[in-house]
């Protein structure tokens, strides 16, 4: 087996700077204090330590003569005015290029723009960075976050923004932001402030990890670079995080012809040269001794079954202790129980949990045996995986992961590369929505020496779809109601997914009123309540109704109002002969030159302006014709006659006296 360690593997400049400030520091004598974990490495930390370095969490915890170290990854600028406040010492270590971020942004903020930086908003350079902004500041993990933030924040005032990136953000995720940028946002100012180190280094393991069988990642569980170059790994091989060359399993390595070693930017020379001194190892037992061979060494000293029943008995954050039935105690480390580094096994077995199991290791020493959950699924799984190429079965499973070129599926422990072709039923679709979401798949091929498979969801899809489209085709008919999702729009209507097939529905069905374009009525992923109007069978056509008779402008008018009827309406529009104005929504009435006064005018603007409303008589309505007609003079004739009717009931009687009879 070859090993083939990446050129740029281990402590990069901002790492090396602190680690080398704080042993000069303690060549001096001092007493030093570091202000949380200097760098993201246990093994660094626990190094420090002996050395007297005492980490602290809070400045109030600082003793007297001792020098606080402020962290590689860089703190918030509250932090440096609580120290002066304080009279404490201090010792900057913060990395360069995390200094020229808070620089950036803190510009920006003076400037009145706001700042984006993509990243982990939990990580303490984040959080150091947001601390040293004046202004507005947003953090955005990734592509999908940022494009919704961009499209919220432009609806309102438009702003300057300038983006820029934790310096061990992936170099895939960036891309994306930056094209998502372009698209949503014309006002912007980029920064490209991945670390040069970080970028490097993942991009040469992306081509180392396409010429080995395996990859190793050395470094911190912790450390945000270590775990993004193990992700960027996993696209193309098999690849494995360890923190100490004592994590190394040989059986994770057995029947490979190449292994790569890269390491996190933050993991000391040291670890590196013991990881690659126990693969050298690894590599030479494996070159004298088959796998079966192996696992028949590492069996027999308990049993002659490969896998053994186990039965939980304890539960801690990093391993599982279990009873095996033998005089050595069986326990099962979190990398063997599952492919997640973060996941936390309290929340996935509890005691009394059975478990299928295959032994490791045995240390007849110290009466122990490692086991490996992992290893009883992976071939549970990856047998399921090979007889589904074959016999053309769906399988499910969880999309874990989107990675350059398509994404990650684990179905039965088994990772499943998913091409970008084949993740989607149409090609160009954004894959980020998959992410976390159970999918069905098909096998297009595996390779059992290698344990690789690659499947296709879109194959599936389609064959969803055409069963749907047959069943609709059988059950459709004029005036059937279908609930629907806007699929895409154009200048002439909306294409409606009727859940097998497309409909259209044309913009003069949309809306009883006149409207320019599709998208003042509905969007793209509208659930709308749609009826069918037309069938064109042969050419595979459905055309769609979607505004309702019961909400016809016509209909309205006529329960809401009839001849006779006074009413408020708004002046729309105007022309020589007289004034539109709109007495409901949908419908206009036209008061006629002659019906604005009581008095002879010389055109309907010398009266009447865009936009006033008016009381009006409605002197006549023309349903079948679709026409409404309104007088301002009628209302003007009935006041004009009331007053004189009133008048007149009014006014003194004269009575008339002749002269006296006789």
């Amino acid at each position: 087996m070859k090993i083939i360690t990446a050129e740029t593997a281990g402590f990069c400049m901002g790492v090396a700077r602190a680690v080398r400030l704080v042993e000069e520091a303690l060549e001096r004598g001092e007493k030093l204090h570091t202000l949380g974990p200097l760098i993201h490495n246990p093994q660094m930390t626990a190094y420090l330590e002996e050395k007297g370095v005492i980490s602290i969490e809070e400045i109030s915890q600082a003793l007297p003569g001792y020098r606080v170290v402020l962290r590689s990854h860089g703190v918030p600028k509250a932090v440096y005015d609580e120290l002066d406040a304080l009279g404490i010492p201090w010792l900057d270590s913060t990395c360069p290029y995390v200094k020229k971020i808070q620089e950036i942004v803190r510009t920006a903020g003076e400037q009145g723009k706001v700042s984006i930086v993509v990243g982990d908003p939990d990580h303490p350079e984040v959080q150091g960075i947001c601390g040293h902004c004046g202004g507005e500041i947003h953090v955005v993990r990734n592509q999908e976050e940022l494009r919704l933030f961009l499209q919220e924040s432009q609806t309102s005032v438009k702003k300057d923004y300038i983006l820029a990136a934790q310096t061990t953000l992936k170099l895939v995720e960036w891309q994306k932001c930056i094209e998502t940028t372009k698209k949503e946002c014309t006002n912007f100012s980029l920064f490209g402030t991945i670390c040069n180190a970080t970028a490097l280094r993942q991009s040469e393991i992306i081509q180392l990890s396409k010429q080995v069988d395996a990859v190793v990642v050395v470094g911190g569980r912790g450390s945000s670079n270590t775990r993004a170059l193990w992700q960027v790994s996993t696209a193309n091989c098999p690849a494995y995080l360890v923190e100490t060359a004592d994590e190394l399993r040989a059986e994770d390595f057995a029947g490979l012809a190449s292994v790569g070693i890269t390491a996190g930017a933050s993991t000391p020379a040291f670890i590196i040269k013991e990881v690659q001194e126990t693969m050298s190892e690894i590599a030479s037992v494996q070159d004298e001794m088959s796998f079966e061979e192996m696992l028949e060494q590492s069996f027999k000293t308990i049993y002659t079954k490969e896998k053994v029943t186990g039965i939980v008995t304890s539960v801690s954050p990093n391993e599982i202790a279990v009873d095996i039935g033998t005089k050595q105690a069986g326990y099962v480390p979190l990398h063997e129980y599952t492919e997640d580094p973060s996941a936390k096994l309290e929340e996935l077995v509890k005691v009394g949990d059975e478990l299928e199991l295959i032994v490791l290791r045995v240390n007849d020493v110290e009466g122990t045996a490692m086991l490996s959950k992992k290893r009883v699924d992976a071939i549970a799984g990856y047998e399921k995986v090979m007889v589904a190429e074959q016999s053309g079965e769906v399988l499910e499973g969880t999309v874990v992961d989107v990675v350059k070129g398509g994404v990650i599926v684990l179905s039965n422990s088994v990772r499943v590369f998913i091409p970008a072709s084949q993740a989607t039923l149409s090609r160009g679709q954004a894959l980020e929505p998959l992410l976390k979401t159970k999918v069905q798949f098909k096998i297009l091929e595996t390779n059992e020496r290698r344990r690789r498979a690659v499947g296709s969801i879109r194959a599936v899809l389609k064959e969803q779809r055409k069963v749907l489209e047959e069943q609709f085709w059988q059950e459709v008919e004029i005036g059937k109601v279908y609930n629907g999702s806007v699929k895409s729009l154009t200048s002439y209507g909306a294409f409606v997914d009727l859940g097998g097939v497309d409909g259209m529905v044309h913009i003069s069905e949309l809306s009883w009123s006149r409207i320019k374009d599709p998208s003042e009525v509905v969007k793209v992923g509208d659930t709308l309540e749609v009826t069918v109007k037309d069938i064109d069978r042969e050419n595979k056509k459905i055309s769609l109704g979607y505004k309702k008779d019961e909400d016809n402008p016509w209909t309205l008018l006529s329960k809401q109002y009839q001849a006779g009827d006074v009413a408020t309406v708004k002046v729309v529009s105007m022309t020589a002969f007289g004034a539109f104005a709109q007495v409901i929504p949908g419908v206009d009435g036209l008061i006629h030159i002659s019906q604005i006064s009581n008095t002879r005018i010389g055109k309907p603007s010398d009266v009447l302006s865009i936009g006033q409303e008016v009381e009006v008589k409605i002197t006549d309505i023309d349903l079948e014709n679709k026409r409404v007609s309104l007088s301002i003079r009628a209302l003007l004739e009935d006041a004009r006659a009331e007053e004189e009717a009133t008048a007149q009931e009014e006014a003194p009687q004269v009575m008339e006296f002749g002269p006296p009879e006789e």
